[in-house]
């Protein structure tokens, strides 16, 4: 703590003090407000100068004090809005000693009668207050939301307590997160959990966080994917379920990524990558409808219309068209020619790597309009479904809108032998996913043709929100130590 807070602490301690000599509980255990919406929807035709004989209730922190000898004002602001309140010596008595040592920052509870100022101001005239927490700490004077972006991540309280902005982002991404599950609730899947602490890191390639359980004596893993249960349960005759959940994976971090994060998984028995693509546009367009009222959003100064259909390119032609990039990815001397005079650094990655890694750098950030790129190399996923017409690929697709990846998809393969092949083949690569002979066995029983879809909720959150940084649609994103 600096010298000049270490200074104002000590004078709000001793503000505290003077409360509990004064026999004063500073920390009130029950104050019951009314709602501040409430109050102003019921008062808000008062004609100037009028005032109602009506007691109101109201809790709040207060943001700004206005004292003139005998009288004061305040305003206090909670999550419903601000008003303004006016504290007379007459009405209080000896307690307006007591409103003197208050300070912006402390929350207090007041009552008093509604009135409209001459300013046309609604105010409550206070005849009774109380502290409910002393702020020890000054809030930043002048404040116009947080400027230094890391303190607006590592201390997102005091960001949402000035930052009106921060707020709504988090309030729309409430919104966001029900308007999907409403949506597939609608449409007849049912929501589940499966486990965040998992024997083997499955469903994804990703690096995991591992953990020790110290009663069974055995190593786990934070999820990396829910895909692995919910197709066990699609397995068991739930042949239309989701989950919205945390996954979490060891990598990097950047605008885009962060260790812990926000994904909704649903699979559909009977359905193909196919009808998937058109249930996800349905999806999305139906969530942007629900929570902005638009179909016609704005991401990063640029106009996106989210109606469906959306354009389908394969992954192939998105590299010839879009990218400029036309090679044989079977060709590794000349794909990685190409990838190296791109930028694209090559050493360790398999041929399907290095062309997701073109994708990324060459096609991905023009992709501003919702894109369905499809027909993946069949290297690319070992647990979706050849094409039949062309076994080089699979029956994938990732959603692109505003030059980010919002979703990956697949139908999803239901082999157990051909799974077993593949798995053994990618075995001993770099973070290949662990072959799991408990969801091989349950695929042994027979699972349905089932297509699945995996969404990224601070993405479609971003997306909604007009943030450029995932930080800032997640409360309190992964920070390095100050330490």
């Amino acid at each position: 703590m600096e010298p000049s807070e270490n200074k104002l602490f000590k004078e709000r301690e001793e503000k505290l003090k003077e409360w509990i000599d004064r026999g004063k509980n500073p920390y009130l255990q029950r104050f019951t407000p009314q709602s501040l919406r409430e109050i102003i929807k019921d008062y808000k035709e008062l004609k100037v100068g009028e005032k109602t004989d009506k007691e109101v209730s109201l809790g709040g922190r207060i943001t700004a004090l206005r004292g003139h000898g005998k009288a004061g004002f305040a305003d206090i602001v909670n999550q419903e809005g601000k008003i303004q309140i006016y504290i007379r010596k007459e009405n209080l008595k000896e307690s307006y000693s007591l409103f003197q040592k208050l300070d912006v920052g402390d929350i207090i509870g007041v009552k008093g009668k509604v009135f409209k100022t001459r300013m046309g101001e609604l105010t409550i005239d206070v005849f009774y207050l109380t502290l409910l927490s002393k702020s020890l700490r000054p809030l930043p004077e002048k404040w116009h939301g947080l400027q230094d972006i890391e303190l607006r991540y590592r201390k997102r309280y005091l960001d949402l307590l000035f930052n009106l902005k921060t707020k709504e982002t988090f309030i729309l991404r409430a919104k966001i997160i029900k308007s999907v599950r409403d949506f597939l609730d609608r449409k007849g899947f049912l929501e589940v959990e499966t486990p965040i602490l998992q024997p083997i890191a499955g469903g994804a390639t990703a690096r995991p966080f591992q953990t020790h359980h110290r009663a069974l004596n055995e190593d786990l893993y934070l999820r990396i994917a829910t895909e692995l249960y919910l197709k066990k349960l699609v397995v068991g005759g739930i042949e239309k379920v989701y989950e919205i959940g945390k996954d979490f994976r060891n990598e990097g971090i950047d605008r885009f990524h962060n260790p812990e994060f926000t994904m909704m998984e649903s699979y559909s028995a009977y359905n193909t990558y196919e009808e998937v693509m058109n249930f996800s546009e349905e999806l999305i367009y139906t969530v942007s409808k629900e929570v902005k009222g638009n179909s016609r959003i704005k991401y990063q100064g640029k106009e996106i219309e989210l109606s469906p259909p959306w354009k389908r390119i394969t992954f192939k032609e998105a590299l010839k068209k879009i990218g400029h990039i036309e090679v044989n990815y079977k060709n590794e001397k000349e794909l990685k020619a190409v990838a190296q005079k791109e930028g694209v650094k090559t050493e360790g990655l398999r041929n399907d790597q290095i062309m997701e890694h073109l994708l990324d750098k060459k096609v991905i950030p023009k992709l501003i309009n919702p894109t369905f790129v499809t027909d993946y190399p069949y290297e690319t996923c070992p647990l979706a479904k050849r094409k039949k017409e062309q076994p080089s690929l699979i029956e994938r697709f990732e959603i692109f809108i505003g030059g980010q990846e919002i979703g990956n998809a697949y139908s999803e393969l239901n082999d157990p032998i051909d799974l077993r092949k593949r798995f053994m083949e990618i075995a001993g690569e770099e973070d290949a996913p662990d072959l799991d002979e408990d969801f091989l066995e349950a695929l042994e029983y027979g699972m349905p043709p089932t297509g699945g879809l995996g969404i990224g909720i601070d993405r479609l959150t971003m997306l909604l929100t007009d943030s450029a940084s995932i930080r800032d649609v997640i409360l309190f994103p992964q920070m390095k130590s100050k330490k």
